[in-house]
């Protein structure tokens, strides 16, 4: 992608690739994942690496939940990563492969490879643990949330609290030179914002289930006014040949305020 590129571009070439509408909900999400995109493939020091590739799609995955159309998720998530010079899949086929190789060894020989920068471990993790001891390594948040992503999958990690999981990951980027204070940080604003997003999602399903039964209570309501057995006088035959039409009668019925 040319350096000349600006944010402006990025978004550009993301509303080409994604004509579609994005819920009030999601938008935040979506211009923040743009721009930290962008600015990082202009980063002369960044490489995308297996570490970066799990940090982006758990972060992706993770506010992107509940998502509508379900369909139209994934063609998001390639869009915005195409609209900076990323290729979608193959960050995704990066995220399986790590995770998948993390789950056959425990957290005791991560720490392990970390201490020895990556000698002993699995592709694709010794290439990432290699790719930060380069001279001009760039940082990135998604790099700490991929670090705690791949120690949650390794064995007996969960059985360990949280807490002390994030600590163990605070002590193990800090040992391959990523800065203590900065991983503490990154890692309590995702997992806070992480679940404001959940708490909103779920409002949001709510409001929405509420708004079906609504619409559903509204749509009955006339067909069971017109219903002659659902009339307080019991039906057809209830009322005397003699009665006044407004006397045997319902008259139509008024759909419910819900």
């Amino acid at each position: 992608m040319s350096a000349a590129l600006t944010v402006a571009d990025s978004k550009r070439a993301f509303h080409r690739a994604f004509p579609y509408v994005i819920g009030p909900l999601y938008r935040r999400m979506v211009d923040e994942l743009l721009v930290e995109l962008h600015l990082l493939s202009r980063q002369q020091g960044f490489q995308s690496d297996p570490l970066f590739a799990v940090g982006l799609v758990q972060v992706f995955d993770g506010f992107a939940k509940g998502y509508r159309p379900e369909a139209q998720r994934e063609p998001l998530f390639a869009a915005l990563c195409s609209a900076s010079g990323f290729d979608g899949a193959q960050l995704r086929q990066q995220h399986s492969q790590a995770l998948a190789a993390m789950g056959h060894h425990s957290v005791e020989a991560v720490k392990q490879w970390i201490e020895q920068q990556g000698a002993g471990a699995p592709e694709p993790i010794a290439s990432a643990l290699a790719s930060i001891q380069r001279p001009n390594f760039h940082y990135s948040r998604l790099m700490a949330v991929g670090l705690m992503a791949l120690l949650e999958q390794a064995q007996g990690a969960d059985a360990m609290d949280p807490d002390a999981l994030r600590s163990y990951a605070h002590d193990l980027g800090a040992s391959i030179g990523l800065l203590r204070d900065r991983l503490d940080k990154d890692l309590k604003l995702y997992a806070s914002n992480l679940e404001k997003m959940a708490q909103a999602v779920e409002l949001m399903e709510e409001t929405v289930a509420a708004e079906k039964r609504k619409r559903e209570r509204r749509a009955a309501a006339p067909a069971l006014a017109s219903d002659p057995t659902s009339s307080s006088g019991g039906g057809p035959d209830a009322t005397g040949p003699d009665d006044s039409p407004s006397g045997g009668d319902s008259a139509p019925g008024v759909p419910t305020a819900g």
